[in-house]
């Protein structure tokens, strides 16, 4: 580790539960984040600020000015632009010392396989059902652990799912895919600075998986509610039947 990177990450260093070996092991991960919006904005920043030396970021949206009031990556000068480009801009601002590869398309199993098994981590932050149980179901096939994260109004949730690990349950044991109904902030709203709250954890998360911290959430849901500012966390079962992670 070079002397401008000792400086750069000294208060994480100085964690004895991260230490310089642990600082390395966020250097040479690899991380991708799905979603640059609400969640994803949060997230990528801390986690580049960190110093995750390799992201990849999945979008094939464009800014738009209803999404600076919760998507703080983009700015004003950024409507109409790429949001992958957009994000790529900022956190090589914020870190040059990282790399950060863009995805600009949908995604699809075709692509989110190539994408996936070159990573160690994936991020959801993600705002449909159809997309998170494709997320889920190629992080298990992969064997890749999934940190999943939705936010609306004033409510969050976080947990990470390693369905692939015996007795750990993946995303689809907790959701099935009969009968959901979209409950984004598209429809319902969500006050801004909770994206940030949730997208922060997600981003927490993601920092003690790769150096296997604490309760890393596998095997439960972390639900917040902002408006009471309270946190429950709650059990999640392995579904015996679950198609994808059985």
């Amino acid at each position: 580790m070079e002397d401008q990177e000792l400086l750069r990450y000294s208060k994480q260093i100085m964690l004895p539960q991260v230490d310089v070996e642990g600082q390395q092991k966020i250097m040479d991960s690899t991380v991708l984040i799905i979603g640059m919006g609400g969640l994803g904005s949060p997230t990528a920043l801390y986690l580049a600020a960190a110093g995750v030396g390799h992201i990849v970021i999945a979008d094939f949206d464009q800014v738009e000015l209803s999404n600076l009031q919760r998507q703080i990556i983009h700015q004003t000068k950024d409507i109409g632009d790429d949001k992958v480009n957009s994000a790529k801009n900022k956190l090589t601002e914020l870190n040059p010392e990282i790399k950060v590869t863009i995805a600009n398309e949908l995604i699809h199993t075709d692509n989110l396989n190539e994408l996936i098994k070159g990573v160690d981590i994936v991020l959801d932050g993600t705002d449909n059902f159809e997309s998170r149980f494709e997320i889920n179901k190629v992080c298990v096939e992969n064997k890749k652990p999934l940190i999943s994260a939705a936010v609306v109004r004033f409510e969050g949730q976080v947990s990470v799912f390693k369905g692939y690990e015996k007795g750990l349950p993946c995303y689809q044991c907790l959701y099935t895919e009969e009968g959901e109904e979209n409950d984004s902030c598209i429809e319902n709203g969500v006050l801004a600075p909770v994206a940030g709250l949730i997208g922060t954890l997600q981003a927490l998360q993601a920092i003690k998986v790769i150096l296997n911290l604490g309760d890393q959430l596998s095997g439960s849901l972390l639900l917040v509610d902002a408006m009471d500012l309270s946190f429950r966390k709650v059990k999640i079962g392995k579904d015996s039947k679950c198609p994808i992670c059985n």
